[in-house]
C-alpha cells in the first residue's frame, strides 16, 4: 500500500475534526461585537488551541511519512490509534468550554492530548522497526526532546487541575498554560526531516552511498 493513501485518509479525517470543532462554536446571539466576545469568546479560543493541535499533527504527520515507504499493518493501525484520540478532541474541546474550565473536563482534555501523543509515538516507534536497523526516520529524529517533554508537560497540567482547581479557581489559567506552551513549542518550525532529506539528497547527488 502507498504511502499516499494513508496520508489522503489521514487528511480527511483531520480536516473533518477541524469542521466538527468550527460548528460547535455558539453563534451570537446579536450582530455586535460585544455579543461575539461573550457568546463565543472562549470558544474562539478553545478553538484556536485545538485547531493549532490538530495543525501541529498534520504537518508532523506529513513530515514524517516523507520518509516512510514501508507501509505495514502495524503501521496502519498506529496510524488509525492517533485518529481516533484526535477524533475526540471536539468533544473534549467543546466540553471544557461549556463548562467554563470544570476540572474534570479540564483534565479530560489533558488526557486526550497526552494519549494523542502517546498514540503518535508509537506509531513512529512502529515505523523505525519496520525501517530496520539503519532507519531513516530514526536519524531524522535524533534524540527528539520535544517530544520528550510534551507528555512532562500535560502530566503537569493533568495535576494542577486535579489538585490546585477545586481549592483555588484561578490554577485553571495555569493548567491552560501548559496546554498552550506545549502547542507554542510545536509551532516552532521542526526541521529535523528537512534537514535530513536535504542531507540525503546532498549524499546521493555526491554519489556517496
Amino acid at each position: 500500500m502507498p504511502s499516499s493513501r494513508l496520508e489522503a485518509f489521514s487528511d480527511g479525517v483531520l480536516a473533518v475534526i477541524i469542521t466538527i470543532m468550527v460548528l460547535e462554536l455558539k453563534i451570537p446571539d446579536q450582530p455586535d461585537l460585544s455579543h461575539l466576545i461573550s457568546d463565543t469568546g472562549t470558544g474562539l479560543l478553545t478553538y484556536l488551541l485545538s485547531f493549532v493541535y490538530v495543525g501541529i499533527y498534520w504537518n508532523n504527520h506529513h513530515h514524517m511519512f516523507q520518509i516512510t515507504e514501508r507501509i505495514t499493518g502495524g503501521v496502519l493501525w498506529a496510524n488509525l490509534h492517533l485518529l481516533f484520540w484526535l477524533s475526540l478532541l471536539p468533544l473534549s474541546t467543546a466540553w471544557m468550554d461549556t463548562t467554563h474550565f470544570a476540572q474534570v473536563p479540564l483534565i479530560v482534555y489533558g488526557i486526550d492530548l497526552g494519549a494523542a501523543a502517546v498514540a503518535y509515538y508509537l506509531l513512529q516507534q512502529v515505523i523505525i522497526r519496520g525501517q530496520g536497523g539503519r532507519s531513516a526516520l530514526r536519524e531524522a529524529v535524533g534524540r527528539d526532546l520535544k517530544g520528550k517533554l510534551s507528555p512532562v508537560l500535560y502530566l503537569a497540567a493533568i495535576l494542577i487541575a486535579l489538585l490546585a482547581v477545586p481549592s483555588w479557581r484561578p490554577a485553571f489559567w495555569l493548567s491552560m498554560a501548559c496546554y498552550v506552551a506545549v502547542a507554542v513549542m510545536w509551532l516552532i518550525p521542526d526541521r529535523r526531516i528537512e534537514r535530513y532529506l536535504a542531507a540525503n539528497s546532498r549524499a546521493t547527488a555526491a554519489g556517496d552511498p
